[in-house]
């Protein structure tokens, strides 16, 4: 049960380290310093994570790489979004 409890805090707090990332971008309309590779590759690992947690019932990180995956993926779709406004 203790480590369940370190697997959430850990996940919780990786999960809340893209919020002012994902909050930036959405305030200034501007995703131009992000990297689409290091988003990419990041959702990708995010991906296989949540595919092991399941197959081994590893709730927390099932939970966590889920909702990181999410944000992740909500940053790329707004460095496509806000670049391609930027070119126009």
């Amino acid at each position: 049960m203790v480590w369940e409890t370190v697997g959430f805090l850990g996940g919780l707090l990786l999960a809340l380290a893209l919020v002012p990332q994902l909050l930036k971008t959405w305030k200034t309309k501007s995703a131009k310093d992000l990297s689409l590779l290091w988003t990419s590759i990041a959702l990708m690992g995010l991906i296989l994570y949540a595919v092991y947690a399941a197959k081994n019932a590893v709730i927390p990180l099932l939970i966590f790489s889920t909702i990181e995956a999410i944000m992740i993926a909500t940053l790329i779709i707004l460095k496509i979004l806000y670049d391609r406004v930027k070119r126009i």
